[in-house]
């Protein structure tokens, strides 16, 4: 109720500096082309794509604190630059709902908005619960189909939604469509070929079983390369603890199917992988850590972070967790 209402009040404050008060006043217009993303492998594919016209570009990441999609609320001047840019680069999940409420708010006929999971139309992929998960509690009557929102974990995805940008933003920029589209070209190779990568670390794995004891972002991931998984928590979950029953589950996985590696995304202490080791057999697991992208910060793109080389780690991380050769 706090943030609905929190919400509620940033969308006034957003009317007021976009009305000027009455006035009819719109926030002055920038020279640059405005693109506005929220999380950061959409604002790095656009990077990639934006390439040498960095100059003529102003490109934002909303989420750029480490908050991740599924608590992040937007203020006032998030709204306002959401409100006020050329092109609009969002998921489209259920973590984006505040979105339409923007977009509704305040009209602007120039804006382009992207919706990844409209592009990818059927291959979204449902939220699944798997066995020996974690269920969340549910209230009430039965809601909406819930569908998995990480699909940048999808090389495959990345690839073919660089491509999409590209040419939107060729239609907001057309003196530069022709640089934007070889970029998005030469980026997507580079993607194809860690695609290859990981399909050859799949392919020659000694077992095609991935233990999560974390939440699991990578379904994705998994289906792209014939894996199968098992984890303590649904991809967009919100529970951080793990019951007892889902702990014993998880380790007699690990003994059944003799894996050597316990994983868990980035935002994890440690605590639930260490607790599945512990009740293992031989406690000696090694616990390995696979990016999910989703908490990368504006102090980490400084300092180099790109979606190429996380992902090119998380291939290191999933080789070692399949017995790759």
């Amino acid at each position: 109720m706090k943030k609905a209402v929190a919400f509620l009040l940033s969308l006034c404050l957003l009317a007021g500096l976009l009305t000027g008060c009455g006035s009819g006043a719109q926030p002055a217009k920038s020279q640059k082309i405005s693109i506005v993303t929220t999380i950061f492998p959409l604002y790095d594919w656009l990077r990639e794509i934006v390439g040498g016209s960095a100059d003529s570009v102003e490109l934002t990441m909303l989420l750029d604190n480490g908050v991740d999609l599924h608590s992040y609320q937007p203020n006032a001047q998030d709204l306002v630059k959401v409100s006020a840019c050329d092109l609009f680069v969002y998921v489209g999940g259920a973590s984006d709902k505040w979105v339409d409420d923007v977009l509704a708010s305040v009209q602007n006929p120039d804006r382009v908005v992207v919706n990844l999971l409209d592009l990818l139309g059927d291959t979204v992929k449902e939220e699944e619960i798997v066995e020996g998960m974690e269920a969340e509690d549910e209230e009430g009557e039965a809601e909406e189909t819930e569908y998995d929102e990480h699909i940048w974990l999808s090389l495959q995805n990345a690839s073919k939604l660089c491509g999409v940008l590209a040419e939107k933003l060729g239609e907001i920029d057309p003196p530069n469509a022709a640089l934007y589209t070889q970029n998005a070209q030469n980026y997507t190779a580079k993607l194809d070929a860690l695609d290859a990568q990981y399909k050859e670390a799949a392919d020659g794995a000694e077992n095609k079983t991935l233990l999560f004891a974390d939440r699991f972002p990578f379904r994705y991931m998994a289906d792209d390369y014939g894996l199968s998984y098992y984890a303590a928590f649904a991809g967009c979950s919100a529970e951080t603890e793990a019951s007892f029953k889902t702990i014993l589950f998880l380790a007699g996985k690990v003994d059944e199917l003799g894996l050597d590696c316990i994983l868990q995304i980035e935002s994890a202490d440690g605590s639930i992988a260490e607790t599945v080791r512990e009740n293992t057999k031989t406690k000696n697991q090694k616990i390995l850590t696979m990016n999910s992208l989703q908490s990368v910060t504006s102090q980490d793109v400084n300092n180099g972070a790109s979606y190429s080389a996380i992902m090119g780690e998380n291939l290191v991380a999933l080789r070692t967790a399949l017995g790759s050769k």
